[in-house]
């Protein structure tokens, strides 16, 4: 995630503010500038942006915006749109009569903003239903209805269609069940990640001339993926996992893996990108430990990617560390094998040959000296 700073008075503003809090100026999320913008009145519920930058120039405020307050992005006017390319991806929302299940539309909403901001920095394919029926992605987020036959909402995805149940952005609902299943990580935008890395195999992947080598990676995906689920939640994970996979649920089926891997792949590029968004660098007074030195690079060629891991392993050293020192648990509570970066590196290699090159935008990362392990 970037930095962003406000057009009129230049303080910092986050990725979901709806005003600066230091001269209250109106901020929307303006998705064809990929950028926050100060907004002034332009009459008949029309918007405008100050800076000279904004390709849309004229806007509208998303809907759910103006109406339900669960969003911050705005829409170009001559588009004719009711709803920003984030929320025109829900195609269901939970019943809203209930206070808690608002709350839980805009945690799931708000997570699902993050995302679509990481695959449109990417350059990836991002395109609904609406407009793209056959290979469109959608969003359903749902709760399980009482009282009719126990019906419980899972979460997945099938056919472009990710659903969520909502009792995901519960807190205490989600760390029960992290608990329970022995889970090293469960956030709402993980959960999201990983939907979407499956979303990503079919279409990019599937019919694709990578196919072979994928199978190579990670194994053959034509293998009953039911039975393998069964399979792994009565036996649990093989105790050499993590010589292999980047978590254990992973080496439950190759989509599984592939899901996993990709996640994991967002987590690193976004929290790179807010780190050099803030100008972070490590300089530690011992020589050889991990350290990061800025450095401006784009997410493609391929051969990036090195530059890319060598940057995550010093990043997630002080992040766990500054947890620690606040009696938290760790931040990135993963060890990456060598077998498990090779992974990484072919999802890398995926997103750079699928992106498009004029949507692409370098991230800022850093250099570290040889010699550091990539696993901490």
């Amino acid at each position: 995630m970037n930095v962003f700073h406000c057009d009129r008075c230049d303080n910092v503003v986050f990725f979901e503010n709806t005003s600066c809090v230091h001269c209250g100026c109106l901020l929307a999320f303006l998705p064809d500038a990929g950028r926050m913008g100060s907004l002034e009145s332009a009459g008949e519920g029309l918007w405008h942006s100050p800076r000279a930058d904004a390709p849309g120039e004229t806007y509208r405020l998303c809907s759910n915006y103006a109406e339900q307050q669960v969003c911050n992005w705005a829409v170009v006017a001559s588009e004719e749109q009711r709803f920003c390319l984030s929320c025109r991806l829900t195609r269901t929302i939970p019943d809203l009569t209930a206070l808690d299940r608002r709350e839980a539309w805009y945690r799931l909403e708000r997570a699902k903003r993050r995302l679509v901001y990481t695959l449109m920095r990417m350059g990836l394919p991002v395109s609904g239903k609406q407009e793209d029926p056959a290979r469109g992605l959608a969003f359903d987020f749902l709760s399980d209805v009482p009282n009719q036959n126990q019906f419980h909402v899972l979460t997945g995805h099938a056919d472009g269609v990710i659903t969520v149940n909502l009792s995901e952005a519960n807190n205490a609902e989600r760390e029960q069940r992290r608990e329970q299943l022995h889970e090293p990580y469960r956030t709402v935008l993980g959960h999201l990640r990983h939907e979407s890395g499956h979303y990503y195999w079919d279409r990019l992947l599937k019919d694709s001339t990578r196919i072979e080598k994928f199978r190579e990676i990670f194994g053959d995906e034509r293998e009953d993926y039911g039975q393998a689920l069964q399979l792994y939640y009565a036996q649990g994970p093989s105790a050499t996992w993590p010589e292999q996979f980047v978590s254990a649920y992973a080496t439950s089926h190759p989509w599984e893996d592939w899901a996993e891997t990709w996640a994991h792949y967002l987590h690193m590029t976004d929290t790179l990108e807010t780190a050099a968004g803030c100008g972070l660098s490590i300089q530690p007074d011992r020589p050889g430990e991990p350290m990061m030195r800025r450095r401006v690079l784009g997410l493609g060629p391929p051969a990036y990617f090195d530059w890319l891991m060598e940057a995550w392993v010093p990043l997630t050293y002080v992040l766990n560390n500054l947890n620690r020192a606040l009696g938290q648990a760790d931040a990135y509570p993963f060890v990456l094998s060598r077998v498990a970066v090779e992974k990484l590196r072919f999802v890398h290699e995926t997103v750079v040959g699928a992106g498009s090159a004029s949507s692409r935008t370098a991230i800022a990362i850093v250099q570290q000296p040889d010699g550091v392990e990539l696993s901490c």
